[in-house]
């Protein structure tokens, strides 16, 4: 019983410091244009692409740390496992997109070499076209300043 206590409370420890915390959400409204651009660029590519493949090649202009190789080419893990998951499941999601909640902390960094980006770190949650699918998912998002904004992660939807 107490090995199970203790495990229990280390799962519990691990999911508060991975959790956004609400008091670092901002107002819908207070989302950067150039973010929300982004936003509206990635959910239009899962839309309007006819394949996985064509998918990753659009999203490469948008896709920023771990998510890209050195080459600026979509990484072959989040080609097959994030950017397929969203990309078959963005059906069950609003079109036009209804942004949910915006979560705003700072990076020190995400990726490596010169496709690391830091800086400005937005979680957006995205509305399912049918509230009984589910809870709405997170697309995060790094704006650099003086960089453009790219996102940082995928396979929430």
């Amino acid at each position: 019983m107490r090995k199970t206590t203790f495990i229990s409370a280390i799962l519990l420890s691990t999911f508060a410091l991975t959790a956004w915390n609400k008091a670092d959400d901002i107002p819908v409204g207070d989302l950067p244009a150039d973010v929300k651009a982004v936003v509206e660029t990635y959910t239009k590519i899962l839309k309007d692409s006819a394949s996985v493949e064509d998918a990753a090649t659009a999203f490469a202009a948008i896709a920023g740390g771990t998510l890209v190789n050195e080459n600026g080419s979509v990484a072959n893990n989040t080609k097959q496992f994030g950017l397929k998951k969203d990309f078959n499941n963005f059906k069950h999601y609003a079109y036009p997109i209804q942004i949910t909640r915006v979560n705003k902390t700072v990076s020190n960094g995400e990726g490596y070499g010169s496709k690391k980006i830091a800086g400005a770190r937005y979680t957006v949650w995205i509305a399912k076209n049918d509230p009984a699918k589910g809870l709405p998912a997170p697309l995060t998002i790094i704006a650099p300043s003086g960089g453009a904004a790219k996102v940082v992660n995928v396979g929430s939807y």
